[in-house]
């Protein structure tokens, strides 16, 4: 195991890739960043893939492209941030009970269109770093038109959930994995770094204050936590930000799909591409998500409710809308294997969810998980052979989405049944909700109401 360091505070330099090294760049945007490479990685180039004969192509993306010149998400590691806000320093100012807003029906609730009464703000700046974390009442902001946000999309968030559980408690799944992902697309956009731990304790107190938001159980509601960071400085001018504002606000919701856990539909067109190598798809920048409007307009359009984003010239499928993929297989021997694209190209955002996944279904030994390319092309030679079984989505918001039908080149894929899919969305609920327990996986705050 190779492992090395980059602390970035005014350091700037490239190191180059060797057999068993990781090209890095330090952008001076206060980060420090830990990598980890082993040996077995796989180092095949796009340049490589091309000059081969398409039969040979499709045998190394399907079998030999498990790693490529990227470091796995999961092998990156966070220096710790040393001038972060502190939690315990936080002031807080909480409404009046008369001045609450009124809570809406659990039963009839919109993805995203109720607030709670609190928010969570924390200022910075470059001369004086972090300032005291607020936990105040939901208010507008006042910024300047020449604010960066508004003209080159420094902006980055995070999504989570709060449950309550049978017991009434409030619990919240695998923070610290947002955590680590939202430092990662703060380095990525030059947003100043801070300690995950500390906000996760902010947010904990806000939950606290704010509990009477997180629906009960019977409901099968919960609340949506969205963490965000945006780039304030008054100037133009395309460089790292000087001023910035760190937030959280949080409201209840419903299922991100209105029709429930039913198949999904997909548009899968090959001129429409989500992110590419050396981008910032496996980021959760908000400039990301404003150019998949249009694609999800079209698909609408066409009578399909999502988009399936396709890669390369092999049609290489890398997520489904907003969600992280899976297709449930049967190799040639009939032996199940669950296959989802890797995050080793930069493609990929690293879902929660579909490294919650993963680990449940490894733990199981019953179906062998892979993390390797799909493209189309299989796709349409495992339906052929009835050897694909299911497909799913996977995100914070829906958990899990079944897949019915893709549209590709004129013609409509039906995909099998979803009795899989629906196993694993029990299962992941039962443990967000507190029914099962599953590790670590899940920390309750405070009491009951």
């Amino acid at each position: 195991m190779i492992s090395f360091a980059i602390i970035g505070r005014s350091v700037q330099r490239n190191l180059l890739r060797s057999a068993n090294m990781v090209a890095m760049i330090d952008h001076d945007c206060h980060h420090s960043i830990l990598c980890l490479e082993s040996f077995n990685f796989l180092h095949s180039s796009s340049r490589q893939l091309h000059s081969e004969s398409s039969k040979k192509r499709q045998n190394l993306l399907l079998t030999k492209r498990r790693f490529s010149n990227h470091v796995h998400y999961n092998q990156i590691q966070l220096e710790p941030c040393p001038n972060s806000f502190q939690a315990n320093d936080a002031i807080i100012k909480i409404l009046d009970t008369k001045d609450r807003s009124k809570k809406p029906d659990w039963k009839e609730l919109v993805f995203g269109q109720h607030c709670s009464d609190h928010m969570i703000e924390i200022h910075w700046n470059q001369n004086e770093g972090w300032q005291t974390p607020r936990i105040v009442p939901v208010h507008p902001f006042c910024l300047h038109p020449f604010a960066k946000v508004f003209h080159y999309a420094p902006e980055i968030f995070e999504g989570m959930k709060a449950y309550r559980g049978l017991d009434g408690r409030i619990r919240i799944f695998r923070p610290e994995l947002n955590m680590k992902r939202m430092r990662l697309s703060a380095a990525r956009v030059c947003l100043p770094d801070f300690d995950g731990q500390q906000l996760m304790e902010l947010i904990k107190k806000l939950l606290i204050i704010d509990g009477e938001w997180v629906p009960p159980y019977e409901s099968k509601a919960s609340l949506y936590i969205r963490p965000t960071m945006i780039a304030t400085d008054e100037a133009l001018g395309v460089s790292p930000t000087t001023k910035s504002i760190l937030f959280v606000v949080t409201g209840p919701v419903g299922p991100y799909f209105s029709t429930g856990f039913k198949p999904v539909s997909l548009l899968a067109d090959p001129k429409y591409v989500r992110a590419w190598q050396g981008g910032s798809g496996d980021r959760k920048l908000g400039s990301n998500y404003a150019p998949t409007m249009l694609v999800q307009r079209e698909a609408i359009k066409q009578g399909l409710q999502q988009v399936l984003w396709l890669y390369g010239p092999d049609h290489e499928l890398t997520e489904v809308g907003t969600m992280n993929i899976f297709m449930l297989m049967k190799d040639t021997n009939g032996k199940r294997q669950l296959i989802t694209p890797p995050l080793t190209e930069g493609l990929i955002l690293p879902g929660v969810t579909r490294q919650s996944l993963i680990e449940l279904i490894r733990s199981q030994n019953e179906i062998e998980v892979i993390e390797r390319v799909i493209t189309m092309a299989e796709v349409k030679q495992l339906l052929a052979e009835n050897r694909l079984l299911e497909m799913f989505g996977s995100g914070t918001a829906c958990i899990v989405c079944p897949i019915g039908q893709i549209l590709f080149e004129k013609q409509l894929l039906n995909i099998p049944e979803h009795e899989f899919t629906l196993k694993l969305f029990k299962e992941l609920l039962d443990i967000q909700y507190g029914i099962k327990e599953y590790g670590d996986w899940v920390q309750i705050i405070g009491s009951t109401l």
